[in-house]
This record gives C-alpha cells, sequence and structure tokens, in this order.
C-alpha cells in the first residue's frame, strides 16, 4: 500500500479506535455512512447550473474537499475492517476500465462500454 495511503488510513484508525466505535461498525452501516456523506458532497452541486456551480466551488471549496475527506474517511474504513488492498483494487479495477474502454472506441463517449463499437 502506498505509504501516504498507509498514513492517513492509520490515522483514521487511530481516531476510531480511541473512541471505542469499532463496536457500531459494520459492513451495512459502514457502506450507509459512506453514501451518505457521498450525498452531502453531492449537495454542493445539486440545483446549481454551470456558472453557478463555478462560483459555488471557488468560494466553499474547502467545505466541498472536507466533505470528499469524509467519503475517503469511510472508504478507508470499510476497506480496513474487509481487509481489501485499495492499491491493488484500484490496479485492477484499471486493468479491467482500459479494456473495456479502449482509447480507440471510447474516446470523447460517454456511453457504457457495452454500448462502444
Amino acid at each position: 500500500m502506498d505509504r501516504n495511503l498507509t498514513a492517513i488510513s492509520e490515522r483514521v484508525l487511530a481516531f476510531r479506535n480511541a473512541r471505542d466505535w469499532k463496536q457500531f461498525h459494520n459492513p451495512k452501516d459502514l457502506a450507509i455512512s459512506l453514501v451518505l456523506e457521498a450525498s452531502e458532497f453531492l449537495e454542493h452541486f445539486q440545483w446549481k447550473n454551470e456558472k453557478e456551480m463555478k462560483a459555488h466551488i471557488k468560494h466553499h471549496k474547502d467545505d466541498i474537499s472536507y466533505e470528499l475527506a469524509d467519503v475517503l474517511y469511510w472508504v478507508l474504513l470499510i476497506s480496513n475492517d474487509l481487509d481489501i488492498d485499495l492499491v491493488s483494487a484500484l490496479t485492477k479495477k484499471m486493468d479491467i476500465n482500459e479494456a473495456n474502454y479502449p482509447v480507440a472506441k471510447a474516446k470523447g463517449k460517454h456511453i457504457k462500454y457495452t454500448e462502444l463499437e
């Protein structure tokens, strides 16, 4: 695992463990927390057109970054508790994505790989 990812994972775990919160963490509730935080991140963009989003991002970048950090917090806890090596998982998933979306077929398109010709 990348040293930086390891360091932040260790800090997240230390934070949780110092508060004895692991007892409340099961995969279902961790997944719910992840989705709730992702929804809070998404709220920053809801109902805004492109111009409004750019202005909002400019004036609320810290708040947006904290919501994204909250998402990462839960991802790191889930990966720890389920014994998932995120770097390895992402590497494998990127291999799959690269196979499903070859540049020659997917460049400039926003369709699912099953629809690429």
